[in-house]
């Protein structure tokens, strides 16, 4: 979270500041204003629309109101717009809106008091939750609305789980760390037949820790997770010990690959090449496809001989011009590897149904693939 300042005055024009959170890193706003339950959901669009950020005083449920209409307001300008026929100018288009309505929305503003607490009226009880993503706060802050409810929304995932029917059991995502609400590309994992012999694997980038759990639970006698994200680290922790997996796992930090090889090394990566603009968007983009890069590049010098490396990978990022047909195979020949089998999936989340999605033309057709790697012969 930033440890910035954010400066405002007062409705009486007495001057205040207070540390600023931003989970995104975001600046604080330059312009604020005071605001309460009078306040029009025309008037604060117009206002969030020019920059000008809306401390909020009033009641809390009405501020979650406010920032609804304000989001209907947002899609109504949208739906006005023309969606370009290209699918790469449709989708750059369509993370521009999301930018944007990000910024915009998230400028309304909550105070919070140390411990977390919210003195608003009718405010719940948020310290849990909050304490969970960020640690405590001992001293006066402000936080949009928006990434407060992005908080509260990841307790609820963490406290219920998502069910995983791969492991007849459920996982519980941490705020920060992408769910495993996209079951394909688990049951693909869940499906695969393993290499001849197999006893160890490595799993790299592991979030939740789904992918290091389900092998373990097919039998690999050790798994070693990889990932460079503190919070994933803690989760997929948390998972192994629910699971009773922890002592077949082994979570490391050390980077994408763990020292040593394997029989089977897994990786997921972010299905799409591009800048992250957001923690859980890390889950969904990789800057200049950096880590296929690594793991394709990496896999023939961590694999034991006869093993196989499983990479799972939507070719949305084909559909959407991010990535030209064949692109993929060439980087297989550039890194010494050829396919033994390919393994797909059609997408069952219900954004793949919705045709009002901008982008849904390329999630209808998507398809999910497990491709089965090795080394060529003589490499």
């Amino acid at each position: 979270m930033s440890g910035a300042r954010i400066v405002w005055q007062e409705t009486d024009g007495a001057p205040r500041e207070a540390r600023w959170l931003s989970e995104a890193g975001a600046r604080p706003p330059a312009r604020v204003s005071v605001a309460d339950d009078t306040l029009p959901a025309d008037a604060a669009w117009r206002l969030a629309c020019e920059g000008t950020a809306l401390l909020w005083r009033g009641d809390y449920y009405n501020a979650r109101q406010l920032l609804q209409a304000m989001g209907r307001r947002f899609e109504r300008s949208r739906a006005r717009r023309r969606q370009p026929d290209d699918a790469r100018e449709r989708f750059n288009l369509y993370r521009l809106d999301q930018a944007q309505r990000a910024r915009t929305l998230g400028l309304l503003l909550l105070p919070v008091e140390p411990g977390w607490r919210l003195p608003l009226h009718r405010a719940p009880d948020v310290a849990e939750a909050c304490t969970a993503a960020w640690g405590p706060l001992d001293g006066p802050a402000v936080l949009s609305l928006r990434e407060l409810l992005g908080a509260l929304g990841a307790w609820q995932w963490r406290l219920n789980g998502v069910e995983v029917p791969a492991l007849g059991a459920r996982i519980h995502p941490h705020y920060g760390v992408f769910a495993p609400v996209r079951g394909e590309y688990v049951d693909l994992v869940a499906q695969a037949p393993l290499p001849p012999g197999a006893r160890t694997a490595f799993d790299l980038g592991t979030g939740t820790g789904v992918l290091a759990a389900v092998l373990a639970r097919r039998g690999l006698e050790r798994v070693v997770a990889t990932d460079d994200s503190p919070r994933a680290l803690a989760c997929a922790r948390d998972n192994l010990a629910r699971l009773g997996l922890a002592d077949r796992v082994e979570l490391s930090a050390d980077g994408l690959y763990p020292p040593g090889r394997a029989d089977l090394v897994v990786c997921n990566p972010p299905w799409l090449p591009g800048k992250a603009g957001s923690t859980l968007d890390r889950a969904v983009y990789d800057p200049d496809g950096a880590m296929l890069k690594g793991f394709l590049e990496g896999l023939a010098a961590h694999l034991a001989p006869g093993g196989e490396g499983w990479l799972i990978l939507s070719d949305l990022a084909e559909r959407l011009g991010l990535r030209a047909p064949g692109e993929l195979e060439a980087a297989f020949d550039r890194a010494g590897l050829v396919v033994r089998d390919r393994l797909q999936a059609r997408p069952r989340h219900g954004r793949a149904a919705d045709a009002a999605d901008p982008l849904h033309a390329a999630r209808r057709d998507e398809i999910t693939s497990l491709w089965r790697l090795a080394p060529a012969a003589g490499d």
